[in-house]
């Protein structure tokens, strides 16, 4: 899908999706959420013109079926946000944006690209146990690398949304790519050769609760329900 063909397309369906779906004051307020970005980090410049083109993102696309939701997601953040090392834009070695920090830098990681989607898919109504943030090693660049992945199922194939490629493909179709652990808003799995094994839940990783933190402080009530 062509990026500005989909935005001119989000331009021109965002009235008739607020009239359909009630806008996002109900859960999300935007205006809200901006005010409090800005009083935490300052003027906004030109990352107010993508957080406002996510907003319209949210507004319209529910009624799409959930494969398409999130070719459309993961296309917007690929196209959205350029990947940046942490030291290059926030001066520590290893930080987890918020969406609004990914947006208003404009930049990020790959762990910023997959929360990012997360939050944007658990919005638009796809329940967290279809969804996991996954940490894998990318073979080809002998690096670790992060993705967002999708259970249609619980013992279904997932499939990958990675910043590296806009296509997405089932994980066995990613060779390139070798999972180590994964999680959710509801627990924590470990992979290994006889499949993922649950371990507790994401409680144990601390700049997870970091980020849900700073949502909150941005104005987000984490984690809508299923």
């Amino acid at each position: 899908m062509n990026l500005r063909w989909m935005l001119r397309r989000l331009g021109l369906a965002v009235l008739l999706g607020t009239l359909l779906l009630g806008g996002l004051h109900a859960d999300w307020d935007f205006s809200l959420i901006s005010r409090r970005a800005e009083a935490l980090y300052g003027p906004l410049g030109q990352g107010k013109q993508r957080i406002d083109a996510w907003q319209q993102l949210l507004v319209t696309q529910k009624q799409l079926s959930e494969v398409q939701r999130l070719q459309v997601v993961n296309l917007f953040f690929n196209h959205q946000i350029r990947y940046a090392e942490d030291i290059d834009v926030w001066h520590v070695d290893d930080y987890w944006a918020t969406p609004i920090e990914a947006l208003w830098k404009g930049a990020g990681d790959c762990e910023d690209y997959a929360i990012a989607k997360y939050f944007s898919l658990r919005h638009l109504g796809i329940p967290s146990d279809k969804l996991r943030i996954t940490y894998v090693k990318a073979l080809q660049q002998n690096r670790a690398h992060m993705v967002l992945t999708y259970y249609s199922s619980p013992t279904a194939m997932p499939l990958v949304l990675d910043s590296l490629m806009d296509d997405i493909k089932f994980a066995n179709q990613r060779p390139d790519l070798l999972p180590v652990y994964s999680f959710n808003a509801e627990g924590l799995w470990l992979t290994g050769a006889a499949g993922d094994k649950k371990v507790g839940d994401a409680k144990r990783l601390s700049r997870w609760q970091d980020v849900l933190k700073k949502m909150t402080a941005e104005g987000f009530p984490v984690e809508p329900e299923n």
